[in-house]
C-alpha cells in the first residue's frame, strides 16, 4: 500500500495535523515532528509516528520516494485489506473521514 505524506520537520509538537489536497486534486495525509530535517531524523521520526498511530511495526512502513523533500510516498508493505482496514479505522477515530 502507498500512502502520500506532506511532512513538517522541525515543528513544535509531531503529531498529524489532518487531510490536504494537493496540487493534483489527490488526498496526502499532513504530518509533522520536531526533528530536523538532516541525516534522515525527520523520516525517522515519520515512520515512528505512523507506526505508532496504526499500531503497526516500524519495518513495515518505509520512504520509497521523496527522501529529501516534503511531499513523500511511504510503502506500508502487509496484508493489504487488513492494513487499509486498519488506517481507515484510524481515519474515522480522528476525525479525517
Amino acid at each position: 500500500m502507498r500512502i502520500r505524506i506532506r511532512l513538517t520537520p522541525s515543528a513544535r509538537r509531531g503529531g498529524v495535523d489532518g487531510v490536504m489536497v494537493s496540487a493534483d486534486g489527490s488526498g496526502v495525509l499532513k504530518t509533522s515532528v520536531t526533528q530536523a530535517p538532516e541525516g534522515g531524523k525527520a523520516n525517522a521520526a515519520l515512520v515512528k509516528l505512523l507506526a505508532q498511530e496504526w499500531r503497526v511495526a516500524k519495518s513495515v512502513i518505509q520512504v520509497i520516494q521523496g527522501r529529501t523533500s516534503r511531499n513523500k510516498v511511504l510503502g506500508v508493505s502487509g496484508d493489504t485489506a487488513a492494513l487499509r482496514k486498519t488506517i481507515a479505522r484510524w481515519a474515522r477515530s480522528r476525525g479525517l473521514v
